[in-house]
């Protein structure tokens, strides 16, 4: 009888190694996966505003393109040529929104795609919406002083109220 248990035991080590590995083996195929699928989400919303910028000149010198619009247009203009958040599109005032209520501490990719009204639990979505962050970074409208927190840009803080009491720094 001991030997019969000896023997089943052994066998279900075996079989928890074996799922073990396998456990491993899928665990670095979803990762290699979602870094895949993070890097075509980020390369298609950079594609379309490529296309949004293309256009744009043609618009400026007078023409109007005589195609249709390809996909949703999410350009966001440069800071300093823009009045206000409201030439931005709907996501971005809410994320510039929830930047400027999140003050000195920033806003997080994660938090922003809660905003945005997506699964925060989304590798893809975190990482669109991180990529959405940086495009309104490199376009001035918000500043990365620590790494993947965002913040708006110190005279905006201090004209909205959001700096430290007192004025300090």
């Amino acid at each position: 009888m001991r030997a019969v248990l000896e023997t089943r035991r052994k066998a279900a080590t075996v079989r928890g190694e074996e799922l073990a590995a396998e456990l491993e083996r899928v665990r670095a195929a979803l990762a290699e996966a979602e870094e895949v699928l993070r890097c075509r989400v980020i390369g298609l919303e950079q594609y379309l505003e490529a296309l949004a910028e293309a256009d744009a000149p043609a618009a400026v010198a007078g023409k109007v393109s005589q195609k249709g619009p390809v996909g949703p247009r999410r350009a966001v203009p440069h800071r300093q040529d823009a009045a206000g958040i409201e030439v931005l599109s709907v996501d971005y005032q809410a994320l510039m929104t929830a930047a400027g209520e999140a003050g000195g501490d920033g806003l997080g990719a994660r938090r922003a795609a809660v905003v945005l009204g997506w699964d925060s639990a989304s590798a893809s979505r975190v990482e669109g919406a991180r990529a959405r962050l940086k495009r309104l970074v490199e376009r001035g409208w918000l500043v990365e002083d620590k790494p993947g927190r965002f913040t708006l840009p110190a005279a905006e803080q201090d004209a909205a109220g959001t700096g430290r009491p007192g004025g300090g720094s």
